[in-house]
């Protein structure tokens, strides 16, 4: 190596001798020594930068390259997709690729999708902290305003109305309707119209028609032809394509029902929940009754206001090893939230009166709140005489399985519970007032009548209740015969393989001559007319699958009905049409009442956060009600008619005792399933 100085500078010279080369290392190529680095202590190892994993190097990269392979396979993989992608500009110059117009049209979609499934409001599109994580995500896209996915929501809305109208239009038996007016928690009224029916699949199927803005007055002649305007929009005839409507117990209601019976006979079914709301609330204004629960609702009322106190509860509850569960606070015309008040109060009794003799938690002039003795005997035994009422209530108020033929023998069996005694003189009375209220609301449930007999005819196509227990012998034979002429008004629909005549044949027959003497002995047409056998043969047919479907022994309750049809629908041809139409109809109104919480989508879209949604978007929420956005997974929305928070409400809990009866499952839709 030589070195010399130079005006000042120094040149070095290296020698090209290989000694001298062998001297000065090389700069590592490889993209491995991007995860290693050479070890301070041994010359012959190197260290793995993710792992600190020590390893022998010898010149060569290979265990390097196996070690990432082994232990750090993501690192190895994003190498060789780096090593696919060709450079381009963007990458030399440091700026990230904008975004294409294909990837900004998929991604709008997705956004719509997300302000439909999760039912957001539009405004979120305008948030600040959205259009970031949106810009984050794809650089280069620029949000469309919410005025634009107004267009698009309004443009879906009347997709979904005419897929929705096909759907109708290829059922193959009668829908059965529900409708109830409810408020929103932004004062805002509405009118819901849902459609039930069984498709050829043996298949429950639900859809949200309307949720109608009511900005008249509730009217029985306003409710009439808002209800009509709902089957003229969707193109059926409430008259040939209606089984019946499930309504509440309102007067303006019941009386719209009826005109719309006068004008096109549909049939009407009162909603089993609310009527047994009634029937309950009748028979809880006893005296004594109502200062129990007016006691323990206070009692509840000052553990929910007292912070102090509902900390020295919870400490009770960990010393009594008793469930750390919540008070519930019932609202005073909800009967079955009284229930649900009742049975956690009885659940927490000892840890509450533990608390309440605690000087520090209840001052002396609070001594009252700790009840007597006799008012907590009192509610132990409301609570028993309830609990068939709540398990009615939660049963019917399923969707996914069939309630209407179930209402008849559940109404049997509610009146058989009113027979157990009690020591409580309340308690007793209760028990004869609920059994006077069931055999005024519910008499058309245990015995026939000519105009009400949706639910009756509905128990007896359904195979677990075919016997007719909960009818007299009289009332049994009318329901048979009765079946009977609908099984043959139905039957037509069946001859569909039959072949048709020879229309040339015809054409010929009309263009020769008649005789006199043909005139006097009759046409063949009028001998077809007149011969009655084809007539018989089908009442015998009819007849004959009566007599086999009520001669056989019930399935089992926990079968589901619907499944049996399937399986047994070439057996019963005929019975099947008509099974179709009348299994359908749920016992309540649930489905278009005003809902509790997160259990339906319309309560979920008009809430504090939404209330400024307004009733326009009202407008457009109608679809399934049992899809979730393309989305094939069954959702099983039990309801609870008058609980008022989700712990209040065990309908999800109490369906595990029912799963049997869900086993048809439900086919899933939604209303706004975008293109594509």
């Amino acid at each position: 190596m030589d070195m010399t100085k130079n005006a000042g500078l120094e040149v070095v010279t290296i020698g090209r001798d290989s000694a001298a080369m062998s001297q000065v290392p090389r700069r590592p190529t490889s993209k491995v020594w991007e995860y290693f680095k050479r070890s301070t202590k041994r010359k012959s190892a190197v260290i793995c930068c993710l792992c600190t994993t020590e390893l022998a190097y010898h010149t060569s990269t290979t265990s390097m390259w196996e070690h990432l392979k082994r232990r750090h396979p993501i690192v190895t993989r994003d190498s060789r997709e780096q090593k696919a992608k060709q450079r381009t500009l963007s990458s030399y110059l440091g700026q990230e690729m904008q975004c294409t117009p294909q990837r900004a049209a998929e991604l709008n979609k997705r956004i719509l999708k997300l302000i439909v499934k999760d039912m957001r409001p539009l405004s979120l599109v305008e948030g600040d902290a959205f259009i970031d994580m949106v810009e984050y995500a794809c650089p280069g896209f620029k949000c469309p305003s919410r005025w634009w996915f107004t267009n698009q929501l309004e443009k879906t809305y009347e997709d979904t109305l005419e897929n929705l109208k096909k759907n109708i239009k290829k059922r193959s038996s009668k829908v059965t309707l529900t409708t109830d007016a409810w408020t929103s928690i932004a004062t805002e009224a509405y009118l819901g119209v849902t459609c039930h029916y069984i498709d050829d699949n043996w298949e429950m199927v639900s859809f949200v028609l309307c949720t109608k803005p009511l900005e008249e007055r509730h009217t029985a002649d306003n409710i009439a032809l808002w209800i009509e305007e709902v089957a003229e929009k969707f193109d059926f005839s409430l008259r040939n394509d209606v089984q019946a409507i499930v309504h509440d117990n309102a007067a303006n209601v019941v009386k719209a029902l009826r005109i719309l019976e006068e004008r096109h006979g549909v049939s009407s079914l009162r909603c089993a929940g609310h009527t047994t709301q009634l029937i309950v609330n009748q028979a809880l204004k006893h005296p004594q009754i109502s200062r129990a629960l007016g006691a323990a609702r206070e009692l509840v009322s000052y553990f929910h206001n007292s912070n102090f106190a509902l900390l020295k509860l919870k400490a009770k509850q960990e010393q009594m090893g008793t469930p750390q569960h919540k008070l519930i606070q019932d609202v005073a015309v909800r009967w079955n939230s009284s229930f649900y008040m009742i049975t956690r109060l009885l659940e927490q009794r000892w840890p509450v009166t533990a608390t309440l003799s605690d000087p520090e938690v209840t001052k002396a002039s609070k001594r009252y709140l700790d009840m007597k003795a006799e008012q907590w005997s009192l509610l132990e035994e409301l609570q028993q005489a309830l609990e068939p009422f709540e398990q009615a209530t939660v049963f019917l108020s399923g969707e996914a399985y069939v309630t209407g033929s179930v209402l008849p023998p559940l109404v049997k069996g509610l009146q058989k519970s009113t027979e157990k005694t009690f020591d409580s003189a309340p308690i007793a009375t209760f028990q004869t007032t609920v059994a006077a209220e069931i055999a005024s609301r519910w008499k058309n449930q245990t015995s026939y009548d000519e105009n009400e007999n949706v639910s009756i005819f509905a128990a007896a196509l359904d195979p677990r209740f075919r016997k007719l227990k909960f009818l007299s012998t009289d009332d049994v034979l009318k329901v048979k015969i009765k079946l009977q002429s609908l099984a043959l008004e139905a039957r037509p629909v069946l001859v569909k393989e039959e072949p048709e005549a020879d229309v040339s044949h015809q054409h010929d027959a009309m263009l020769k001559p008649k005789s006199v003497l043909h005139s006097l002995l009759g046409s063949d047409e009028e001998e077809l007319e007149d011969d009655e056998s084809g007539r018989e043969q089908r009442e015998d047919a009819v007849r004959n699958e009566l007599l086999v479907y009520f001669g056989e022994k019930p399935i089992p309750k926990d079968r589901n009905p619907l499944q049996w049809w399937k399986e047994n629908e070439v057996r019963f041809p005929t019975l099947a049409v008509v099974a179709k139409s009348y299994l359908g109809a749920p016992a309540t109104s649930t489905a278009s009442e005003r809902p509790t919480r997160s259990y339906c989508e319309t309560g979920l879209t008009v809430t504090l956060v939404r209330n400024h949604i307004g009733a326009f978007w009202m407008r457009l929420h109608i679809g399934d009600r049992n899809k979730r956005y393309s989305a094939k997974l069954a959702v099983h929305r039990t309801y609870a008619l008058t609980a008022s928070c989700a712990e209040q409400c065990p309908a999800q809990m109490d369906f595990n005792r029912h799963r049997s009866c869900d086993v048809g499952g439900v086919r899933m839709y939604h209303a706004f399933e975008l293109p594509g």
